[in-house]
């Protein structure tokens, strides 16, 4: 049997909305077994200067990420899509072990199999210092606050 995740390319505006916000929302639930499930199990991905490939260095990867990023929460937005490929903005923030609060801003590629799976992922990240008092994303977006856009500073 053939694991699909809907919606499938090619993108409406509707449809990679859609995608967005599920991926979003899986993230924020930072369980990297639900997460890689949206992933073919062949993957590749580029975080930062880390390559993965495959769910089980998803899995992994995602483990040690959220095991350094406490209390990750995290908002995507939609910057473009045709065919199967879509951009997205995201922002998230989290803080380390010492306690010091981070922003992360950066933008992702994606592309998805006709079954509705990534097939790949880049992502470049950068991360700024922030205090406690700077921080806005204090958890999953509820949705009335979908679809709001995304403050730079």
């Amino acid at each position: 049997m053939t694991e699909a995740r809907p919606p499938f390319p090619p993108f409406t505006e509707e449809s990679a909305l859609m995608k967005v916000q599920a991926a979003e929302d899986a993230w924020n639930t930072r369980d990297p077994q639900r997460v890689a499930m949206a992933y073919t199990p062949d993957s590749v991905w580029r975080n930062r200067d880390t390559f993965v490939t495959g769910r089980e260095e998803i899995v992994e990867f995602l483990t040690g990420k959220w095991e350094r990023e406490l209390d990750y929460a995290l908002r995507k937005s939609l910057w473009s899509f045709h065919g199967s490929r879509i951009a997205v903005r995201f922002q998230y923030e989290c803080r380390d072990r010492h306690g010091q609060w981070w922003r992360s801003y950066g933008n992702e590629l994606w592309q998805f199999t006709p079954d509705g799976l990534m097939e790949r992922r880049e992502a470049s990240i950068n991360d700024v210092r922030i205090s406690e008092a700077d921080r806005r994303i204090l958890g999953a977006r509820s949705k009335h606050e979908r679809g709001d856009e995304m403050s730079l500073r």
